[in-house]
């Protein structure tokens, strides 16, 4: 179509062409001896509209405010929440200058230039750099736009803690302070809780600033901007990798509830719930334990996935009610106790493998009986 409209557009200036060549023939001895000599003061400058003749745009087959139009068509089109490329050309004390095609350069406030925190723009930002700009709102009463950095790395923080939680992937990060809650810090620029709860026994929570804990995601909600974290379950994680059932383990009792004790066993605490205590029927914890006192446990259950690990003394009593009148004898022979206990998992294992077995030895059979 294009192609088309300029050769139209030659051919008839070809023939205006020809035409003119024919009058400037009969007038060109008219012209020659005519005075063709001329002031300098008269001839106007390329700015003068004198320069140009009246008729210059209406030969030009459009008019003024139809040019205008035709410009206004290859502007672009910005939308609050677009992500547009641009280019620095002025770094102020309040905030960037960003040229993006507009016509009004836009501009970044401070405040917008990072999801962490700087001491200044040049901390991210130089003159003549080019990248990535998050469209904030319309444009003001004078036709600039408010563009942000920290928008896109908000968007994209999220989206990698989302794949992280996914991952079940343990991170580390810095304690930056402490309320009576538990613990803040940040994960890829985002604020993080530690509830108190999910804080090792073995930390004191105040001490805590400054220092680098493993973690693991408990929540992460970007509509409610909730992200919650466990350093316990962490450290259980890790400590389950060293830990297997059946196993004797020396403890410290940290906290006794009615439900059971907690039991430090390395850093990480695991529950002697009271049904596990001993054979025998226990009205409280308190009745047989106290807190700090030292003890052997065995490891019944190791759940990686809620960060938990079950203990029992009761699995470890030679005869039922040894943990209320002798618990230095359940203590002693602990280790002896233990390998009974698993050798009798091992015997329920191949008991339930020989069933399991047994039950699709005649499914097959069943299945390959001809029906009659």
């Amino acid at each position: 179509m294009i192609e088309n409209s300029s050769q139209i557009v030659k051919e008839i200036s070809d023939d205006k062409e020809i035409e003119s060549s024919n009058v400037e023939e009969n007038t060109s001895k008219i012209t020659k001896e005519e005075d063709l000599s001329f002031d300098q003061k008269d001839i106007p400058s390329a700015d003068s509209s004198s320069s140009r003749r009246n008729s210059d745009l209406e030969n030009a087959g459009f008019t003024q405010e139809e040019f205008a139009s035709l410009l206004g068509k290859y502007d672009y089109n910005f939308k609050p929440g677009d992500l547009v490329k641009g280019t620095v050309f002025a770094l102020e004390p309040k905030g960037a200058m960003i040229d993006i095609g507009a016509k009004t350069a836009a501009f970044m406030p401070m405040q917008e230039v990072s999801i962490n925190r700087v001491e200044g723009l040049s901390d991210v930002l130089q003159p003549s750099e080019s990248r990535e700009f998050f469209i904030m709102s319309e444009e003001n009463e004078d036709g600039q736009l408010a563009l942000s950095i920290r928008r896109i790395e908000y968007q994209r923080a999220w989206e990698r803690v989302r794949q992280l939680q996914k991952e079940d992937a343990t991170i580390y990060s810095e304690v930056f302070a402490t309320n009576r809650g538990g613990a803040l810090v940040r994960v890829e620029g985002l604020r993080g809780f530690i509830p108190g709860s999910h804080i090792s026994a073995r930390k004191i929570k105040e001490d805590l600033e400054g220092e680098y804990l493993p973690l693991k995601f408990l929540e992460v909600d970007e509509e409610r901007n909730r992200l919650v974290l466990s350093h316990r379950r962490a450290l259980v994680e890790k400590k389950m990798n060293r830990l297997e059932v059946g196993e004797v383990v020396v403890g410290s009792v940290k906290g006794i509830k009615p439900y059971g004790a907690f039991i430090d066993i390395g850093g990480v605490s695991g529950l002697l719930h009271i049904s596990e205590i001993s054979h025998e029927h226990i009205e409280t914890p308190h009745n047989v334990l106290n807190v700090n006192d030292q003890m052997k446990v065995m490891i019944i259950d190791l759940d990686s996935e809620r960060g938990r690990i079950s203990l029992s003394t009761k699995a470890l009593e030679p005869e039922p009610g040894d943990m209320l009148t002798d618990p230095q004898k359940v203590f002693n022979k602990a280790e002896e106790m233990a390998a009974k206990y698993k050798q009798m998992l091992l015997e329920q294992t191949d008991e339930n493998e020989e069933q399991t077995a047994e039950i699709t030895e005649l499914s097959l059979i069943h299945i390959s009986e001809p029906t009659r």
